[in-house]
């Protein structure tokens, strides 16, 4: 357990620690903006096609 805590202190006391955590807020980021994205060209997608099978009964 020791190890794993002075691991960790080394991680974050180096240059490569806020760097890692930079890159994983902007990963969630851009993932958060793809999954809004497709959430908005679902919901669209889905009232087209109700509009288009509407249009055909």
């Amino acid at each position: 357990m020791k190890t794993l805590k002075l691991r960790l202190k080394r991680f974050l006391k180096s240059e490569e620690g806020p760097t890692a955590v930079e890159y994983a807020i902007m990963l969630a980021m851009i993932v958060l903006v793809c999954l809004l994205a497709i959430q908005a060209v679902g919901t669209n997608t889905s009232v087209k096609f109700q509009e288009a099978a509407d249009g055909l009964t």
